[in-house]
């Protein structure tokens, strides 16, 4: 090998030496950095903010595939504002804070009621918090709800929070709120934002009133009969006008909100029996197809025609029933058709008549009505919307049992 070749050679070698080992010393390397897995705001004292830091021991990738399970490090620090909160916390922690793995953002129902857009700019402005990192209001303090999260059936809690909302499809429960969905709401001018209400299962297992199956549908976070390790729970949707929360929708209004907007497969609900007086069926629906909407802007009180179909089974069954006949199925049919006209109307008249916000988006169903973007800016859409009247639709076929059927 001549003289140049060599020198050559040992410059090379060298070179990959300094590329291999600089990472150890880099201020990026992962041993440098702390993963936030979920944050936490909260009102404090003197318009300040109460900030929440929950932080994986190791590294997300390495925790996700593994099955020991880990406790996460929770701190709070109080600050002016929530990138003063981030500051700090990183010269506390000795670490780079990094929040590409963030999967959750909690605000205090409290905090909420006073408007979210300064934490909500900021966070979106942040190249590190991902728009799919999801929203919620809790209705206790966001730092006592990070605490009581405990999940039994993850050895993960990085993997619990990254499923978080994937019951959403199947039980309807919650709202799939994303922070990205939330800030394009929040600049939207024919919808508005939502997130996922959430809380402690706290409630009185001995003398609640949400034992039977009516008031089952009307649960929410705080509400139900749970009983667990885990102390935090999520059900229901928070509801804002702009940046701020003005109310909550339970169980079978955040079904009636996700039918809507046709982000919900199937869900299971009961029915008052048209046969048994006093019971209650359960039945398991599957929506049909995309729901029918139309609005007609021609006066300042929109008129909403909602239609919608579903396909359902029965899934309560008792070996005295009759619930195989066509006869039988036809009234329990009509029965459905009954009850869920008045669920969706009492959530749309809500939604337009109490909170004054249209969450459901027909706002850009309206929009088909207007040739230009002034005619349509003229109409204001958020302001007439409260003027709403709503013609709800619902065509319901019910099958027999899951297994059972009459040949």
């Amino acid at each position: 090998m001549s003289k140049f070749l060599r020198n050559i050679f040992v410059f090379a070698l060298i070179i990959s030496f300094i590329i291999a080992f600089s990472g150890s010393y880099s201020s990026l390397s992962m041993d440098n950095l702390a993963y936030v897995l979920a944050i936490g705001i909260d009102s404090s004292d003197e318009n300040k903010l109460e900030v929440t830091f929950e932080f994986s021991t190791t590294s997300p990738a390495s925790e996700s595939g593994s099955s020991e399970k880990t406790s996460p490090v929770i701190n709070t620090v109080t600050a002016s504002t929530l990138s003063n909160a981030i500051n700090l916390m990183n010269s506390y922690m000795g670490k780079q804070i990094n929040m590409s793995h963030c999967k959750i953002i909690v605000f205090s129902e409290e905090l909420a009621y006073q408007g979210i857009s300064d934490e909500i700019y900021t966070l979106i402005n942040d190249t590190q918090i991902r728009p799919s990192a999801n929203i919620m209001i809790s209705k206790c303090s966001a730092k006592y709800y990070l605490k009581q999260t405990k999940p039994e059936l993850e050895s993960s809690i990085f993997k619990y929070y990254e499923i978080l909302t994937n019951s959403s499809k199947y039980t309807g429960y919650i709202p799939d709120s994303s922070i990205g969905n939330f800030f394009n709401n929040l600049l939207c001018k024919s919808c508005m934002p939502t997130a996922i209400l959430c809380g402690t299962n706290q409630a009185d297992l001995q003398n609640s009133s949400a034992k039977d199956a009516e008031k089952n549908s009307s649960i929410k976070a705080n509400e139900t009969l749970l009983e667990g390790k885990n102390g935090s729970e999520s059900i229901g949707t928070a509801v804002f006008r702009d940046d701020k929360l003005v109310g909550e929708l339970n169980a079978i209004e955040t079904i009636s909100f996700l039918t809507t907007r046709n982000e919900i497969d199937r869900f299971l609900i009961s029915v008052p029996d048209p046969i048994k007086q006093g019971k209650y069926l359960d039945i398991y629906l599957s929506l049909d197809g995309k729901p029918e909407i139309k609005v007609d802007t021609s006066t300042s009180s929109p008129y909403i025609k909602f239609k919608t179909k579903f396909s359902g089974r029965i899934y309560s069954m008792s070996k005295d029933s009759d619930y195989l006949s066509p006869e039988v199925l036809n009234i329990i049919s009509n029965t459905c058709n009954s009850y869920l006209e008045s669920t969706f109307s009492k959530y749309l008249y809500r939604t337009a008549q109490e909170f004054h916000s249209d969450i459901s988006g027909f706002g850009k169903n309206a929009l088909l009505n207007f040739f230009t973007y002034s005619e349509s800016n003229s109409y204001n859409w958020l302001e007439n919307y409260k003027n709403s009247f709503f013609d709800v639709d619902v065509d319901t076929s019910i099958q027999s049992g899951m297994l059972l059927t009459e040949t």
